[in-house]
């Protein structure tokens, strides 16, 4: 893990491999390293711990060149971030070099058998123990590179996207996947391998997604898949549509706030195409789901991680409404080592961003083999959980660079709101009337998200006000007290303070000891369901000097005699809240992280998309 590219060509592959590492950059990591094949045949690498640029001066000073190469970029998963551990990794002889994302996980077991045959390891990784079976299967009699790796991937257990090169066959890159992504872009006289579009967008639209245990050998002339046991497989290319702006700031000064800005459209693009010209019902063409089975069902779980976590939340509190149907979330890391109790009249969903997460993947696929159908919300059309999912919703966000996730968040709501419509249609629980009423309300959502925004300035000054405090809380009830939970989040991933968000209810039952007259306290009170009991928690707060932080609804003036600050928000049916509501946390945790000179867009120790468990 994290970022992988690679090229062979007729340029110098050096800037092309910086340039795609630099995409790359949103993904997370804590060393990176690139080799090349010279115009001498002789393998050479560089390889530094930090950030990027402490790469780009060594070679400014040292310099590398060559047509065909690797780079990437490392998050630690085994032996701590350094320049040793850092890939690429080598055979002992230094003519093989490999980069590799994810985990290996019987690598003490190979590393001791290699040992045993007088193998010296320079790093703490599971990856160099890739390159020296290569190096093993050679000395073994394999006849190229494409044949060795193929022996060595069937001795490993966990996940793996690799690209290798070998001295000898200088004019060929061998890259391999097993659970997580990786991709082989296609040229005019170059050709690439990457983990991740953005890193090859500019150069090229033609991509081949790699499928499990499928082998690439790619070289200037073109890419030759096979399966792990040498059969040829016919891939499709498949064209990306996305602009390079997408992947860019835009103006923005961070790629976070960017994506902010981008959730109107987020929604819209979401929402687009899935509702009926006459209004009349949700049209949703890729669950591959009948009638009777949503008729028939009886529980539905809801399984993910991190932010869309919380969105799952908010599903289940939108399928409990709506529906008469049992919903149960739970995080996709502890779901699969449950028991969880699963029929033929469950269904899973899987909600995602990147579609490569590896515990929902494993919870997926668990699902799977106990019957379930599998329905999954995710963004990355082409990714695993895309195509091992019964049905997708996709949510149409694009590419989102910032680690801190915004509007693949909102656009999974969006999805889950028409989903939850789809399924009370279904089962007809949801009249005409009120369904009606839903999706009219549903489509002016972009427009009050872009009101929201158009408060920038004003949430901007409250945030400059407690950019300094160590700690805070956030409250809701109902719909947004998962809301709450992700607001906190927000701000503990980019700015560093502490924060924890509860249901308003339960603050009383211990956390209200930790408030003073220095501890902020963000309260989401919109919605006449649970104002009056929201109102008494604020009141609470006052009563112990808490600062207080009111997200309420536009022309609530009894909030403002208690509230230090109040944000308002344009007013809409509680159920769609969170979508309007979440706006002003996120520009809230933005521009505290600002004040207190933090990477928004790169937060130190986290990854974007968490390829292993």
């Amino acid at each position: 893990m994290c970022g992988i590219i690679g090229y062979v060509g007729d340029k110098e592959a050096v800037p092309i491999l910086m340039d795609g590492l630099k995409r790359l950059e949103y993904r997370g990591y804590d060393s990176a390293g690139i080799v090349v094949i010279d115009a001498c045949g002789e393998v050479r690498m560089m390889k530094r711990e930090g950030k990027l640029k402490v790469l780009e001066d060594g070679l400014a000073e040292h310099g590398l060149r060559g047509t065909l190469g690797l780079g990437h970029t490392r998050w630690a998963t085994h032996g701590s971030p350094s320049e040793v551990n850092a890939h690429p990794h080598f055979s002992s002889d230094g003519e093989i070099a490999v980069v590799h994302n994810g985990i290996i996980e019987n690598f003490l077991e190979l590393r001791a058998e290699l040992e045993g045959k007088g193998h010296t390891f320079a790093s703490e990784t599971d990856t160099e123990v890739i390159v020296r079976l290569v190096e093993e299967a050679l000395k073994g009699g394999a006849p190229d590179l494409e044949a060795a790796v193929r022996a060595s991937l069937r001795k490993l257990k966990g996940q793996y996207a690799v690209g290798l090169l070998r001295r000898k066959e200088p004019d060929k890159i061998v890259a391999a996947r097993l659970d997580s992504p990786l991709i082989v872009g296609l040229g005019d006289g170059e050709n690439y391998i990457a983990s991740d579009v953005p890193a090859i967008l500019n150069r090229t639209r033609k991509v081949i997604y790699l499928e499990n245990e499928e082998i690439a050998v790619v070289t200037a002339d073109g890419c030759r898949v096979t399966d792990i046991e040498g059969n040829e497989t016919v891939r499709e290319v498949k064209e990306i549509t996305w602009d390079i702006d997408a992947a860019e700031k835009g103006g923005y000064e961070k790629f976070m706030l960017k994506e902010i800005h981008e959730q109107p459209q987020a929604v819209s693009k979401t929402i687009m195409g899935r509702i009926s010209t006459d209004g009349k019902e949700i049209l949703m063409g890729d669950l591959n789901v009948t009638p009777e089975e949503i008729r028939g069902l009886r529980k539905i779980f809801i399984i993910s991680c991190g932010t869309a976590f919380y969105a799952s939340n908010i599903g289940r509190y939108l399928l409990e409404h709506y529906t008469n149907i049992a919903v149960e979330v739970d995080f996709s890391s502890e779901f699969r080592y449950r028991n969880p109790k699963l029929s033929k009249q469950t269904l899973v969903m899987t909600v995602t961003q990147s579609g490569e997460t590896a515990d929902t993947i494993a919870s997926l696929r668990m699902a799977k083999e106990k019957g379930c159908k599998v329905i999954s919300v995710v963004n990355v059309v082409g990714s695993t959980i895309d195509r091992e999912s019964d049905g997708v919703i996709y949510t149409r966000a694009g590419p989102e660079i910032g680690v801190a996730s915004t509007k693949a968040y909102t656009a999974q709501l969006a999805a889950l709101f028409l989903f939850t419509l789809w399924v009370g249609r279904m089962r007809g629980e949801i009249d005409d009337g009120r369904f009606r009423e839903l999706v009219d309300e549903l489509q002016r959502i972009p427009a009050k998200v872009e009101r929201v925004l158009e408060k920038e300035r004003h949430i901007r000054s409250v945030a400059e006000k407690y950019y300094r405090a160590t700690n805070a809380f956030f409250l809701g009830r109902g719909f947004n007290f998962p809301n709450a939970m992700e607001g906190a989040l927000k701000l503990k991933e980019i700015s560093y303070m502490h924060a924890e968000g509860y249901a308003a209810g339960e603050m009383k039952h211990g956390p209200i000891a930790l408030i003073d007259e220095h501890f902020p306290v963000v309260c989401i009170c919109t919605g006449a369901n649970k104002y009056d009991k929201m109102l008494s928690n604020i009141k609470e707060v006052q009563a112990r000097k808490g600062r207080i932080i009111a997200i309420a609804t536009e022309g609530d003036d009894r909030v403002k005699d208690i509230a230090d600050d109040v944000i308002y928000v344009p007013e809409t049916v509680e159920p769609l809240s969170p979508l309007i509501n979440v706006v002003p946390l996120q520009l809230f945790a933005y521009y505290i992280a600002l004040e207190r000179g933090c990477d928004i867009d790169k937060p130190r120790n986290l990854a974007k998309s968490v390829t292993v468990e």
